[in-house]
């Protein structure tokens, strides 16, 4: 699906929009849910990944396929290691195949797993077959995706004897993990994070527990983003979000104020409002812990004609795409002064944006979803554009609730 972007008549936007749950939280809580019976969930996410994810843990046997799924080939690597008499093959998409699982595959090996490579060494698709694990001490690279890490941590308590996690030098996306630890506390499980240790209790049972999802702050940057390229006055109230929230890129509330972007939490509502404020030429920001974000960021940057200098992106390389080799190439034929490294990613400001330029998403939603605020300084094309039900199905309409002019080509 091809679509033609332009943005609303009136730059000016007063509306209201309801973003389905978390997808990170989703699928963290539809695994112990998986675990422990006593377990339900209210607004899950509406996503293809936590489908993918809820399908798969339905299955005791044969084939798993998760398609681009990376979250989920990574929590039900553990899941499956850990469930004995079950045993499977997981596999995914062409994408999947070429992103590295090895690291976590070596810890649940330390701990007692049976799993073995069908293709390449290091890489989906695998063969697992569950265990009853009872070792509980394991280590890893500390700077490595915190899916690995969570996958070891959701799975601990039903392990005969928990787990001990330590995580060798400097830690990535803390707040990734800390939901993760979050979410076992909700269900009465024990947990300590003290320097580079984390420390999960066993637990046989868990009591009749519900887990709420709260809304995905992801999704919500795209409006933080159309409210940063919006007139002075605009104001977006999104549903549901708590200002205490498990999710890292909830940071978004501090970050966008550099771009004008006032947050005020409600009723579990978050209102945006963009000001007058004036917006610096140039933008540092680390993003190391909150990646996910950083497509969003670089595109607001540049649709305001301002410079940023992004760092802490390391784990961009192995997502759905090379993110930030797509964001060069993606932003340079819109007229972007654009350059990357493995882990950064410069802009110096711009005058200018060139108009019906056709982006290319990767099989990527958050690149699709990432570059469609710039309908609100310019006309835009953007290539197959279904790749947002990965995380986000109704975003297409949302924006259409925001009065964007979007025709399909």
């Amino acid at each position: 699906m091809k679509l033609h972007l332009t943005g609303p008549s009136n730059t000016t936007l007063n509306d209201t929009i309801t973003i389905t749950g978390s997808k990170s939280e989703s699928n963290r809580s539809l695994l112990l849910a998986a675990l422990f019976s006593d377990i339900t969930i209210e607004n899950i996410s509406n996503s293809d990944d936590a489908q993918v994810m809820a399908k798969g843990l339905k299955i005791s046997e044969g084939t798993v396929d998760i398609h681009h799924a990376g979250t989920a080939m990574r929590f039900l690597t553990g899941y499956f290691a850990s469930q004995a008499g079950k045993e499977v093959m997981l596999t995914g998409s062409k994408r999947m195949t070429e992103r590295p699982i090895e690291i976590l595959v070596d810890a649940l090996k330390t701990l007692g797993a049976e799993i073995s490579y069908v293709q390449d060494e290091g890489y989906p698709p695998i063969k697992i077959k569950g265990q009853h694990i009872v070792k509980d001490k394991v280590s890893l690279p500390a700077n490595v995706s915190s899916q690995y890490i969570s996958s070891l941590l959701l799975i601990a308590p039903s392990l005969e004897n928990g787990l001990q996690l330590e995580l060798i030098g400097k830690i990535t996306s803390v707040p990734y993990i800390k939901m993760t630890l979050a979410l076992l506390e909700e269900i009465g499980v024990e947990t300590s994070f003290e320097g580079n240790l984390i420390k999960v209790s066993p637990k046989a049972k868990v009591a009749p527990t519900t887990l709420v999802v709260e809304s995905d702050w992801s999704s919500a940057s795209y409006f933080y983003s159309i409210c940063a390229l919006a007139a002075p006055g605009t104001q977006i109230t999104l549903s549901a979000y708590k200002k205490e929230s498990l999710q890292g890129d909830s940071v978004l509330a501090s970050i966008y104020t550099s771009f004008g972007v006032e947050t005020t939490f409600g009723n579990n509502t978050v209102t945006l409002k963009k000001t007058d404020k004036k917006i610096e030429a140039k933008n540092e920001f680390d993003l190391a812990n909150a990646p996910d974000i950083a497509q969003t960021i670089a595109v607001t940057c540049f649709g305001l004609g301002v410079g940023c200098y992004l760092t802490g992106l390391h784990t961009l390389k192995i997502k759905e795409t090379d993110r930030l080799e797509a964001l060069h190439t993606e932003l340079s034929k819109l007229g972007a002064n654009i350059s990357v490294t493995d882990k950064t990613l410069t802009i110096i400001p711009s005058v200018g944006i060139l108009e019906d330029i056709a982006i290319d998403t990767y099989n990527d939603h958050r690149m699709a979803m990432a570059f469609a605020p710039l309908a609100m300084k310019t006309r835009l094309i953007v290539n197959d554009a279904e790749v947002v039900s990965k995380s986000y199905p109704d975003f297409w309409n949302d924006l259409k609730q925001l009065d964007f002019g979007i025709k399909e080509l």
